[in-house]
């Protein structure tokens, strides 16, 4: 199941992604899919840039810390890049 909701928020991030990083349905699955997923250091991950595209940089930093991960100083587009890559890996 989780190989499956891997690739299931990727493709919901892809389509953040295209529309230019926005809050919008796109954006609300794939948050409540890594809420589903919680401790899963993939979905924390993409949790924390969940936050940080809707600009909750003290929430996203939760979440990367979750992740295991350091906060980001680079764009989003970059981030999610190599999220993205690390994801499909996985799935």
């Amino acid at each position: 199941m989780a190989s499956e909701d891997m690739e299931t928020l990727v493709g919901l991030l892809d389509r953040v992604s295209g529309d230019g990083f926005k809050t919008d349905e796109n954006w609300e699955a794939a948050h409540n899919l890594c809420q589903a997923h919680e401790g899963h250091d993939l979905f924390d991950w993409a949790h924390a840039i969940c936050h940080r595209i809707e600009g909750d940089d003290g929430n996203a930093a939760y979440w990367y810390r979750r992740a295991g991960r350091s906060a980001v100083s680079g764009s989003l587009a970059e981030e999610w890049r190599a999220a993205r890559d690390a994801m499909l890996a996985s799935a």
